[in-house]
């Protein structure tokens, strides 16, 4: 039985000869440590030396980059309402706020419970000939203004990844070719995939009859807390004795 569990605990490095080999080798001058058993993590001063020896590695070269997924680690693992002591009759109105996640809208924000940085940088590499995946992770250093270098210069496909990730989370890429917004509109104010950006926007969208064109104001919905629904598991049980 012991075996069997330490069999599963071993990570995807252990289990893959191949990625034995790189990590005991060429990477073992890098500092490193392995999140999750399948993401591994380095410092990102090293960068572009990592990603140049995982893109040229002769035994194990990883040619194509499939993707690049930035989080924003704000609040990381607390949920926003605790409905665990809500009311039991009815549409629940008892449920309190557990994090500083979206159900505010000041500008400042308690930001707890993350990592050592609050931005982080997956990027899911393939190598085609061999059939190996491998995702490596940085941390931006700076939570206020996060950057890394770009990875343009060894994968090509990693141009409109990571003006996604300036986009929706507002990370700046070093020495990116072309770093604009990719999805929001032109003279969009903020990143909407960060924790703390608010949900009703910064800005709207309306058609001024004396201007006669489409102009931006401040946005003018009222911000109020929209607390969830909970039908609690009582309500459920007492519905199918009835």
């Amino acid at each position: 039985m012991n075996d069997k569990n330490n069999l599963q605990k071993k990570t995807f490095i252990e289990q893959n000869s191949l990625l034995q080999n790189l990590f005991g080798n060429e990477l073992l001058k890098f500092k490193f440590t392995i999140e999750d058993d399948d993401i591994v993590i380095f410092e990102n001063e090293k960068f572009l030396e990592v990603m140049g020896v995982l893109q040229n590695n002769k035994s194990l070269k990883f040619e194509t980059l499939i993707d690049i997924v930035a989080v924003d680690y704000s609040d990381y693992e607390i949920s926003e309402w605790n409905a665990k002591n809500a009311n039991n009759k009815g549409y629940s109105r008892g449920v309190k706020k557990d994090s500083s996640g979206r159900y505010t809208y000041e500008s400042s924000k308690t930001h707890f419970n993350q990592p050592k940085k609050r931005f982080g940088i997956i990027y899911n590499l393939l190598s085609v000939s061999s059939n190996t995946r491998l995702k490596v992770k940085f941390y931006c250093e700076d939570d206020t203004n996060p950057s890394l270098p770009t990875a343009t210069t060894i994968w090509a496909s990693a141009n409109w990844y990571e003006r996604e990730a300036y986009d929706l989370l507002g990370i700046i890429f070093i020495n990116h070719p072309d770093l604009r917004r990719l999805l929001t509109d032109y003279g969009f104010i903020g990143h909407p995939l960060r924790k703390d950006f608010p949900l009703i926007g910064n800005v709207e969208v309306n058609y001024d009859l004396e201007k006669q064109r489409v102009v931006y104001q401040p946005v003018t919905i009222k911000p109020r807390v929209l607390i969830p629904k909970v039908i609690r598991e009582v309500l459920e049980k007492e519905d199918k004795n009835a």
